[in-house]
């Protein structure tokens, strides 16, 4: 046996050990077609999570005050606060909802992401929290250059 061909078996050998047997997630575009419709934040969020108050303050968002690129905005996510779910929304852009996390239980966070924004919008984070409750943080992204052909 060539000695490449053999390294290569075992290193699939060794991944196929180490992942897991089954591995989940939710189709959140199935699940809630609605929510990926939705021109604002708000529609969106109540498409996804239904009729929610959230508290703020218990997550925090890490993202620039001015973005000189609306293609590639940074995102930072971080909370101490244990949730299951993690779900990002802007209303710079046609369709609000950007992505949804799953972080199994007790899950906390550090996330960081980008995200394109055509023009100057507000940015909101949903967390729901293991307690049942629901977390949010909003911040205005200033973008002088358009990330969706703008």
């Amino acid at each position: 046996m060539e000695r490449r061909k053999f390294l290569s078996l075992g290193a699939v050998a060794a991944a196929a050990t180490i992942l897991p047997s089954s591995v989940s997630a939710t189709d959140f575009r199935k699940e809630a077609p609605a929510a990926w419709d939705a021109e604002g934040s708000a529609d969106a969020i109540k498409a996804l999570f239904g009729d929610i108050k959230p508290i703020e303050g218990k997550i925090k968002m890490k993202a620039p005050k001015l973005a000189e690129n609306g293609g590639a905005v940074p995102i930072g996510l971080k909370s101490k606060v244990e949730v299951t779910t993690v779900a990002l929304f802007q209303d710079a852009n046609p369709r609000s909802a950007v992505v949804v996390f799953e972080l199994g239980k007790g899950g906390v966070f550090d996330l960081k992401t980008k995200i394109k924004m055509r023009k100057t919008a507000n940015v909101t984070v949903i967390a729901k929290g293991t307690d049942g409750k629901f977390y949010s943080h909003v911040q205005k992204v200033e973008v002088s250059i358009g990330g969706c052909g703008g």
